[in-house]
């Protein structure tokens, strides 16, 4: 499972990579879990993102401009190192530098 939310924060696991993205496809696009976005807050901790790519991180910033067309904010918490260094392999820092990254 990609989501588990409380109030404020959304935890994101598992695999954000080619192999484990349609998965988090499907948990992102569940109704209850969207319903839980209308917050004007929120963070959204990757902590338990257990691997991550290109693919994994282009789906990740097309949810969070989703979610930032409805108005919500929120920031990007507990960045894995793997997470940190493909970002900054990929040149994606600028892509991410919107999200308020917190990384750690």
């Amino acid at each position: 499972m990609a989501i588990h939310t409380n109030r404020e924060e959304i935890k994101l696991s598992g695999q954000w990579n080619h192999a484990g993205v349609l998965l988090q496809i499907e948990s992102l696009s569940n109704p209850h879990q969207l319903s839980l976005l209308l917050e004007k807050d929120c963070r959204i901790d990757c902590s338990e993102i257990s691997s991550v790519d290109k693919t994994g991180l282009q789906l990740l910033y097309a949810w969070l401009q989703c979610i930032s067309f409805r108005g919500v904010k929120h920031e990007l918490i507990n960045l894995p190192e793997g997470m940190q260094q493909t970002i900054k392999q990929l040149g994606l820092e600028n892509c991410f530098s919107d999200f308020n990254i917190d990384a750690g």
